[in-house]
């Protein structure tokens, strides 16, 4: 089997659903190429390995997040005149001229390779499978545009509006001709059947090869999170930084050993200073770090006492079907999970079925969940979890590599 792979991210930038899907399908004797959009960015390098990849550049400065002129105008060219898809179209097919591929695999999270995707498996006359790791419908606002528009009197939501639009018809279009649709969530296989009846679920996960427990003590007690915050409507950390201003208010914690630890980016570090001053004396409890190569992640989770995921209650004016990999990756190092505000859904769902931790709904569960854990550091130096460990194996990398496997044969027998 041998199978062209269009993506919007791939290592070694932040690309980890499909480098790892080409680190097993490859194990498993599967032949792939990638064609992907290149991003200055190695934060997932130890992924690149010997896939035969084509990466296009789009933008002529090396950081188009810091040149928004540039960025808008590519942002402006894509939307009406499909321009990255365009140029994504060429490459692929110069791919299709000198190898026979069984099957197109198209993954994003937004539009964009898409279009690029069906028009050479049309041209070509291969099935399609379309992989949506994420949706426009499950933000809350405009996080779905990978840059902050700048305000222009109310002009900046307009264009927001018209991108939204244009994104969704095109893509339920797409979506309605591919031969099999996969993504990342309950709450996501249920808004995709609505365009197409073939959706399957495969969760993001872990590399058992990288993710593992480890006995690690420390003397300091860690609430880790990895990540960005992007907005508080999206992940808010109210409920967190409430119980750890009452545990420190009533002597429970030695505040000279307990620390909340942020490896993020600038803007999510603005969003938790103003949010964490609120809550006297959190701020003074904080640590920030910068972003970090994927392969030191294993090593951080480890030493954590706490894994903290930061999500919303999930509904209209919430976030929808967000399933973080740090969540699974928090699962295999075996570290407690600590969830705020609970989505009441399809993560709180799978931190209740594998046992790895708590979705919290109010302050003293929160509270409560953390001096539990910090009791048990006291004691041993470290924490860990009694996880089901027959359900985390079914988020394993691997697995998802051969669920994969599993639709693109059913596909070419004809019975996809």
């Amino acid at each position: 089997m041998k199978i062209l792979i269009l993506c919007d991210h791939f290592p070694p930038a932040f690309g980890p659903r499909m480098g790892y899907l080409c680190k097993y399908l490859k194990q498993k004797g599967v032949k792939v190429a990638v064609v992907t959009e290149y991003i200055k960015d190695d934060t997932f390098a130890f992924l690149q390995g010997d896939t035969d990849v084509v990466r296009v550049s789009f933008y002529k400065s090396e950081n188009p997040a810091g040149n928004f002129l540039e960025w808008i105008m590519i942002f402006l060219l894509d939307i009406f005149f499909g321009y990255k898809n365009r140029r994504i179209y060429r490459e692929a097919r110069r791919k299709t001229c000198t190898n026979n591929f069984d099957l197109i695999l198209c993954s994003t999270y937004r539009l964009f390779p898409l279009p690029a995707a069906c028009r050479i498996a049309k041209k070509m006359h291969l099935p399609l499978v379309v992989d949506l790791r994420d949706v426009i419908e499950q933000f809350t606002g405009n996080e779905f545009i990978g840059h902050t528009l700048p305000r222009m009197g109310g002009m900046e939501n307009i264009v927001a509006k018209i991108f939204k639009k244009i994104s969704l018809t095109r893509r339920n279009r797409i979506l309605r001709q591919a031969a099999h649709v996969t993504t990342v969530s309950t709450w996501h296989t249920k808004l995709l059947a609505q365009y197409n009846p073939h959706v399957s679920l495969i969760y993001n996960g872990f590399d058992a090869d990288v993710f593992y427990p480890e006995v690690v003590k420390r003397e300091q007690f860690y609430i880790t999170y990895t990540g960005r915050l992007v907005s508080i409507l999206l992940r808010n950390p109210a409920l967190l930084f409430e119980a750890v201003k009452q545990l420190a208010d009533e002597k429970i914690i030695d505040t000279e050993r307990f620390r909340l630890r942020w490896f993020t980016d600038e803007k999510s570090r603005r969003i938790l200073q103003q949010e964490a001053a609120k809550y006297y004396p959190v701020a003074n409890l904080m640590e920030y770090h910068e972003y970090v190569f994927a392969t030191k992640i294993p090593a951080i989770l480890n030493e954590s006492s706490i894994v903290l995921l930061l999500t919303n209650k999930s509904g209209e004016k919430g976030p929808k079907g967000i399933m973080t990999t740090k969540f699974f990756e928090a699962l295999a190092v075996e570290r407690p999970v600590l969830c705020v505000r609970g989505d009441e859904d399809c993560l709180e769902e799978a931190i209740c079925r594998t046992r790895s931790g708590l979705s919290a709904h109010n302050v003293q569960e929160t509270k409560q969940f953390i001096e539990e854990h910090y009791r048990r550091w006291i004691a041993c130096g470290w924490t860990s979890v009694d996880v089901d460990r027959v359900e985390i194996e079914k988020f394993s990398r691997r697995k998802q590599a051969e669920q994969f496997i599993y639709i693109f044969e059913q596909i070419l027998k004809g019975n996809g």
